[in-house]
């Protein structure tokens, strides 16, 4: 079977490689999409500082196989699989840091998610990785599941209320559910911000606020004179850019929240002036990952998996694409 590896930096190599064998516990699992996350471009193309260096964890597939024990999937179900499960019984588990829990970098798929098949492993059936499909949700609908959690567990972490305003920086797939998410919660203002036209464009079609260029001179202008001079109540920055972020610290009110919630590079670093963020009093909060407690759905452009390069390629660009999702 075949799956995907990075092997130099900028270089995806498609391996062939035997078929995985399965514990008793365990599940093997055909996989039919697997999204590319911003985390994944980041590993390819950047100098990501996480641990693992697998493709692809926001995959979903029909089930093919499943160990001795296993009781509660069968072959033929369609599901959706976590890559990272943690144990919920340890010191982060229960100050709600699952994402921080030392069994949930133990866990993964094998090889990866962004392979003809995968396996899930026992720990990951036993403890909730495991999402049976409904029969109504696709499974391009099915691979927008993880990122979509992400977001939710981002907005977890702050307080808003109903009218607020927000600030959402980068608008490529996980940017557009943050909209459709403040859209949910009831805010009043949604302002995007981007440096692709083509993502500007689509945001327009969710009766946003407004859409403005990330380079437009006049972009804190244009926010203050929609915000009573106040700045936005929260400001979400889906994007690795550092500048993002200074612009987001720039831009939110006086008492607001800055949601760091997009990728950066390792080693990344910032100049900023922290008298503001102290006088200003912003709360600034950070967002990894998700636990598998979380939800679905999103947008698309698809490859097959021996266009992975390809695919990679157009995810980095951005040009117009939203969500890059490669299909078996």
């Amino acid at each position: 079977m075949k799956a995907a590896f990075v092997t130099n930096p900028s270089e995806i190599t498609i391996k062939e490689i035997e078929k995985p064998k399965l514990n008793p516990g365990d599940i093997l699992v055909s996989m039919n999409t697997c999204g590319i996350c911003g985390s994944d471009v980041e590993k390819v193309f950047g100098q990501y500082g996480q641990p693992s260096m697998k493709l692809g964890h926001e995959p979903a597939g029909t089930i093919l196989e499943v160990g001795s024990d296993v009781s509660d999937f069968k072959v033929g179900d369609r599901v959706f699989t976590h890559h990272h499960v943690p144990c919920y019984s340890c010191h982060f588990c229960k100050h709600g840091n699952e994402t921080m829990c030392q069994k949930y970098y133990e866990t993964n798929l094998s090889p990866c998610g962004l392979s003809q098949e995968y396996v899930v492993p026992e720990w990951n059936v036993t403890h909730g990785g495991v999402l049976k499909l409904p029969e109504s949700m696709s499974f391009d609908e099915a691979a927008m599941i993880e990122p979509l959690a992400c977001c939710i567990r981002s907005w977890n972490k702050v307080k808003y209320q109903k009218n607020d305003s927000v600030a959402i920086f980068g608008v490529g797939p996980t940017g557009m559910m943050h909209v459709m998410l403040a859209q949910n919660f009831g805010f009043d203002k949604i302002f995007c911000l981007d440096v692709n036209d083509f993502r500007l464009d689509f945001a327009k079609k969710f009766n946003i606020t407004e859409s403005i260029n990330s380079s437009d001179e006049k972009r804190k202008e244009k926010i203050l004179s929609q915000t009573e001079n106040r700045g936005v109540d929260i400001a979400m920055v889906a994007t690795g850019s550092l500048k993002a972020l200074q612009d987001a610290i720039d831009i939110v009110r006086k008492g607001g929240t800055v949601v760091m919630f997009g990728v950066p590079s390792k080693g990344a670093t910032i100049d900023l002036d922290m008298s503001v963020v102290y006088s200003k009093e912003i709360t600034l909060v950070t967002s990894y990952a998700a636990s598998d407690h979380d939800t679905k759905e999103a947008l698309e452009h698809k490859y097959a998996l021996g266009e992975s390069q390809k695919a990679f390629d157009h995810a980095r660009d951005g040009t117009n694409a939203m969500k890059i999702i490669i299909t078996k």
